[in-house]
């Protein structure tokens, strides 16, 4: 029995997540704590007065309170969305558990919440309903603070269409992304890899008159 990606709609063997968005969601929360450090220091206290604050980066008259930033800063919008998470995936991994701890620094609280989402993916993947709708948050999220601090996240490359061949003589024709730099590549629909220089060129050289490759 198939099943669908919670997040992409890809058909995957099993579970609620394919290997590609498990991949990602793996890296925005290991990256999370250190975005929110950096969107932190987009507020600056205003020498007027220790309640006040500024961003940091606009040169000039001073600018008015970003309250975007300070909603998900001071007003722990990041640490609250994370911590919901996690306490709805404990509720149904660990029914007889109690909720987990909301208290301490919100840096912290950031933290240890990413971490804990993070070494749960395995089992979230396969095992939790809302999966798909925990990656869609996730992923909105840190879209949200990399444009405030002024760091879009870098956007997949297309490459052109997958040219591997089954035992039938089928050729793949699935959409094949890659991110900036990224040398090892995983069709979402064969399974085939793309890592040598071989790899590279066939890919390229095999594509429909239509569609434009770059080699790596």
């Amino acid at each position: 029995m198939t099943a669908s990606c919670g997040l992409c709609e890809r058909e995957i063997a099993d579970g609620y997540l394919c290997t590609s968005d498990v991949v990602q969601l793996a890296k925005r929360l290991e990256q999370m704590p250190a975005l929110f450090d950096e969107l932190t220091e987009c507020l600056v206290p205003r020498r007027s007065g220790p309640a006040e604050f500024v961003t940091a980066t606009v040169a000039g008259p001073r600018s008015p309170l970003d309250e975007d930033v300070l909603d998900l800063v001071d007003g722990g919008h990041v640490a609250e969305v994370l911590e919901l998470w996690r306490a709805d995936v404990q509720r149904v991994r660990w029914p007889s558990h109690g909720a987990p701890p909301t208290e301490g620094v919100m840096a912290r609280r950031v933290a240890v919440a990413s971490r804990w989402l993070a070494m749960e993916l395995d089992w979230i993947a396969v095992e939790y309903p809302a999966a798909g709708d925990l990656a869609r948050e996730v992923r909105t999220l840190e879209v949200g603070m990399r444009s405030m601090v002024g760091d879009p996240a870098p956007r997949p490359q297309r490459l052109g269409t997958c040219v591997a061949v089954d035992v039938e003589g089928v050729v793949c024709g699935a959409v094949i992304k890659r991110m900036p730099g990224e040398t090892r590549v995983r069709c979402g629909w064969c399974s085939y890899t793309y890592v040598t220089p071989q790899d590279w060129l066939r890919l390229q050289f095999f594509q429909p008159e239509e569609e434009s490759c770059q080699s790596a």
